[in-house]
Order: structure tokens, then C-alpha cells, then sequence
């Protein structure tokens, strides 16, 4: 199977209105900068995002906040973009907000088929509504729904033909659990190289669960929030 496409626009072609897409990095690390960027272009729209946050106002996930192409958010941080809280307080986005912890399990679960599973998350707090609830060791848990996604994106170091993906140091972050759950992975890749060129036991997510990928290019890498020690203090 032929898993190599051209480019981001090639690879998110069949991404339409109203998918659910869930996307890998943490902050601004490890986003899948080239494919957020296709996504904008392609002009879809009502799309259900699954991050673990909404990127900043002109960045990242923010692109596709700024051009109202989010119907819904599912995330845990989201305190850097203030066009989503905008978003958010006018009733214009939909969100809903899980606790860290539970979403990445949530997200972990659905890559491993497992369907719910229970946590002591949130009891006690408006998550826990609608939701039921059981006593483990004297301890009350929620029942949690894993996560699945039309579309898995995720960006990885290097990745070889076949699929198989390296992450460089904390870009591993949610990308190797996203990549497990959607019904179709995509994968942007900083260097694409030839099977057997990866020392197999460096591979973080093997290519059965990617479907396609390429090389990306013109990556920012930028940092969230630059903070830097004044002279002298």
C-alpha cells in the first residue's frame, strides 16, 4: 500500500464539513503546522476538533478559529487564545473542556478498543453531569466515553514509507495516543526516509496505524509564550 502522498493539501483532500479531526502536540509542540494550514485552505467548516489545546490567536488551531471553521472544541488548555474565548463567552463555539488526564485516557482507550472506562476526574464538578457514576474502594468514579476521531493528524521527527514514526523528545506528548485512535491517521513528517533507515526499537508508533504521510515543510517551531531573564536580576 502506498502510504506517501505530495503534500498536506493531498493528504487532508477527503477531510470534509462537518469531521471530527483530532490533532496532535501540546502548546505549540509537535502541531501539525502544514496540515492545519491545508485545512484553512480547503475552507472546511463545522469541524469537531480534538487537542489538547486551541493553539494562540494566529497559530496552530488558532488559524481555524480565526476563520470560523470550528464548530466544537475538545480540550484541556485553552488559555492562550483569546479569539476562543471570545468564542466561547459570545456562544459562537461549542467546548467542551475534560480535565488532562482524562482526555489523554480517553484518547488512549480509543486506540486501544476499549470503550469506557472510570475515573475520579471531576466528581463533584459539572463534568460529572449527565454522567454515571460508581463507587470503587470507597471512592466515587465517572464513567468516561474514549475518544474517537474521523481524522487522526500528528507530526512526527521522521517517519519511513511504511508509515513508522519517530517523535523527538516531548513532541511524543498526545501524538502517539491521536495517532492510535482515528479512523484514518495522517502523518507529517520533518524527514521522510526509506524503510530500514528507522532503528526499530526508536519507533514510537508503527505503520500499521498510519495510512498516509509526507514530508513537511517551512515549520516555525514556535514557542508559546517566551519568557527570558532581564540583566541584571
Amino acid at each position: 500500500m502506498q502510504k506517501v502522498v505530495a503534500n498536506a493539501d493531498e493528504a487532508i483532500a477527503d477531510i470534509q464539513d462537518n469531521a471530527t479531526i483530532m490533532l496532535g502536540g501540546f502548546g505549540l509542540c509537535g502541531i501539525p503546522e502544514n496540515c492545519i494550514a491545508a485545512l484553512v485552505r480547503k475552507g472546511v467548516k463545522n469541524l469537531t476538533c480534538i487537542s489538547n489545546n486551541a493553539g494562540v490567536d494566529d497559530f496552530g488551531l488558532g488559524l481555524l478559529l480565526k476563520t470560523r471553521q470550528v464548530k466544537k472544541m475538545m480540550s484541556s488548555y485553552v488559555g492562550e487564545n483569546a479569539e476562543f474565548e471570545r468564542q466561547l463567552l459570545t456562544g459562537e463555539l461549542e467546548v467542551d473542556l475534560i480535565p488532562q488526564g482524562t482526555l489523554a485516557t480517553r484518547i488512549q482507550m480509543a486506540g486501544m478498543g476499549i470503550p469506557a472506562f472510570y475515573t475520579p476526574a471531576g466528581y463533584g464538578t459539572e463534568i460529572a453531569e449527565g454522567k454515571e457514576v460508581r463507587e470503587f474502594n470507597n471512592k466515587m468514579h465517572l464513567m468516561e466515553h474514549a475518544l474517537y476521531a474521523d481524522f487522526s493528524i500528528v507530526k512526527a521527527w521522521k517517519g519511513d514509507r511504511y508509515g513508522n514514526l519517530v517523535f523527538r523528545k516531548t513532541t511524543r506528548n498526545f501524538s502517539t495516543s491521536i495517532a492510535k485512535a482515528g479512523t484514518v491517521t495522517i502523518a507529517e513528517v520533518e524527514h521522510l526516509v526509506e524503510p530500514g533507515e528507522l532503528d526499530p526499537d526508536h519507533i514510537h508508533v508503527a505503520g500499521i496505524y498510519v495510512h498516509r504521510l509526507f514530508q513537511g515543510t517551512n515549520y516555525e517551531k514556535r514557542i508559546e509564550r517566551k519568557t527570558v531573564k532581564i540583566e541584571g536580576k
